[in-house]
């Protein structure tokens, strides 16, 4: 079983316990399902080097949960999870799918109106079934089916965070088997859009058809749509689609371009190749009546001779181009840019210094701030920010003044832990103190300036009142802005991918008032979040306005998230110039309010 598929099961193990009010298991089941879905090893591959002992080191996984996850990679069941299952059969994925749809009220649903599935639910809130329910009302029916609307506008669509994993897991698989010279990621997935449909791979094989078999046969395949020489279709178990094409070497450069894509983006390469004398199609680009023509080993079609293919930067080189990175090709002006020599130098997925949105044990977090920091260095950063919530959020545990005050003397004592002399001579490392303070209705903090002012670095964020008026969410968080201790907006529409909508803000009129306040925007590299959208960034990059990607980690394998977020900033033509945690940490202090 892959991580993912594990992950979700214990997650839903946890909401079954809840929905029977059994104390503390279900948030330890769900804290080690987030924790497992991050995690870029597979379990299969930790189980089979170092057995249940391995597992058990797995940061939360104590006996009980060590048991489950050996017991599901050996034989991809859970008795426990059946048993849970089949005292209350729902559709726990569908109905927890709807915002504000938690256990214990899947748990009333299905106890008093027997409701097992979103179609069923449904029919209930249509007919008002749901709203005599204890808890409910006429609000919340109509909440859940404002819900249902918005699940089904985004069907069919994974998230990056959910099939990037999946894809390189098989990408990697599919490198090893016999005769295969190279296996890529291609089609929105290797654009890095924040959702995608479904997945390409393209490969070069000595036998297409070893690899056309294993790709078909693979443990996460449910129906196979078609098997050819050169070309597979399979859906997974997950309802994932995924295509393999086989192309040949002199070919693979000109098939990657095709279908990467964007189509749009396509359609003006073709366009300017035909302007250039060129034909360009998924097999190369060719030049008609080529003097060279009667060079060995050319390809040719028709009267058309083969002058690039084999790589993409061949191709963009021969049209007179400089390479676009596949998160830009979206025919939003990168053609033009490129012609011109005025591509944007992308940040890099290696550029980050530091992480501005940290959180730990001391709120909702599962490790310590040292292990966080620890953390941090083994993935190269030089600082973070400790961001625990703050004292509105009391569901996170969040930190009013006094408890945030002890926090601070245990950042410093961390500090002089990670001093270089104490780390053996390692390259210096800095925690900041910071909050990710929460913006009340009014737009005033949930400290006070006080405390404000003697932090390092102040995030700001909305956690409440998502249905406020546009005007009234945009006054609101401009006048956060207009804080002078404020320094960054955390997620500022506060979008959860696939399951919430943002809440309504002017975010022209937020990134105008950015500018004028000195204010960083966050690129919130959560795969859920990814908030700001690309748009937006490239709103920003073009105001002027500086931003930050952060991970918004709670647990130490969550810097590992902070990929997604430097593929949201490339989307959105953002250099490093534009992100401050893409700089030194006393260079980003000194831009801060």
């Amino acid at each position: 079983m892959t991580n993912q598929e594990i992950a979700k099961i214990l997650q839903e193990i946890g909401e079954y316990l809840e929905m029977q009010d059994v104390p503390f298991k279900p948030r330890a089941y769900e804290k080690v399902a987030e924790v497992i879905a991050s995690f870029q090893e597979e379990l299969s591959d930790i189980y089979k080097k170092g057995g249940l002992k391995a597992i058990g080191e797995i940061p939360g996984v104590g006996a009980s949960i060590a048991g489950t996850i050996e017991e599901l990679l050996k034989t991809g069941r859970s008795k426990h999870y059946e048993e849970l299952k089949k005292k209350t059969p729902v559709n726990l994925s569908e109905l927890s799918s709807v915002e504000g749809l938690g256990p214990k009220k899947i748990n009333v649903l299905y106890r008093k109106l027997g409701i097992t599935d979103l179609k069923e639910l449904e029919a209930a809130v249509k007919t008002h079934k749901v709203k005599s329910l204890e808890g409910f009302g006429a609000k919340t029916e109509e909440n859940i089916l404002k819900g249902i609307g918005f699940l089904k506008l985004h069907e069919g669509r994974f998230s990056l965070g959910e099939a990037l994993p999946i894809a390189r897991s098989i990408s990697e698989r599919l490198s090893k088997v016999e005769g295969v010279e190279r296996v890529e990621i291609a089609g929105s997935l290797r654009r890095m859009k924040e959702t995608i449909g479904d997945a390409d791979f393209l490969a070069i094989a000595k036998d297409p058809k070893s690899v056309m078999d294993f790709f078909v046969s693979m443990p996460e395949v449910g129906h196979v749509y078609g098997k050819g020489e050169t070309k597979s279709s399979v859906k997974l178990k997950n309802g994932m689609d995924m295509d393999l094409r086989v192309v040949p070497k002199e070919s693979y450069g000109a098939a990657m371009s095709y279908f990467i894509g964007s189509k749009d983006h396509n359609v003006l390469l073709r366009q300017l190749a035909i302007k250039k004398g060129f034909k360009l199609n998924e097999y190369g680009l060719f030049e008609e009546n080529r003097k060279t023509k009667k060079q060995k080993n050319i390809k040719k079609e028709g009267n058309w001779f083969k002058v690039a293919g084999e790589t993409e930067e061949g191709i963009y080189e021969k049209l007179g181009m400089k390479y676009i990175p596949p998160e830009i090709r979206e025919a939003q002006g990168e053609i033009e840019a490129s012609l011109n020599d005025q591509l944007p130098d992308v940040i890099g997925y290696d550029d980050l210094k530091g992480d501005l949105q940290v959180q730990t044990n001391w709120t909702d977090g599962k490790n310590s701030i040292e292990e966080m920091a620890k953390a941090a260095i083994a993935v190269g950063l030089d600082y973070i920010v400790i961001t625990d919530h703050t004292k509105r959020l009391a569901m996170a545990n969040g930190l009013d003044e006094k408890r945030i005050r002890q926090q601070w003397k245990e950042i410093d004592e961390i500090n002089k832990k990670l001093e270089p002399e104490n780390l053996k001579n390692k390259k210096p490392f800095k925690i900041l103190k910071g909050t990710e303070c929460d913006i009340l209705k009014d737009g005033s903090m949930d400290l006070p300036d006080e405390i404000l002012e003697k932090l390092d670095v102040v995030g700001a964020s909305v956690h409440s009142l998502f249905n406020l008026s546009k005007e009234e969410q945009t006054e609101r968080v401009k006048k956060a802005m207009n804080n002078p201790n404020v320094d960054i907006i955390f997620h500022p529409t506060g979008r959860l991918i696939n399951k919430r909508p943002a809440y309504e803000v002017d975010m022209d009129e937020l990134i105008a008032e950015a500018k004028k306040t000195g204010t960083v925007l966050e690129i919130d590299a959560f795969p859920d979040r990814l908030d700001l959208k690309d748009e937006y960034i490239r709103k920003c990059v073009k105001t002027g306005v500086k931003m930050s990607i952060d991970s918004d980690a709670h647990a130490a394998v969550h810097f590992n998230v902070l990929e997604f977020g430097i593929a949201q900033a490339r989307r959105g033509w953002a250099e490093k110039k534009d992100i401050v945690n893409a700089w030194p940490v006393e260079k980003m202090l000194g831009m801060l309010k």
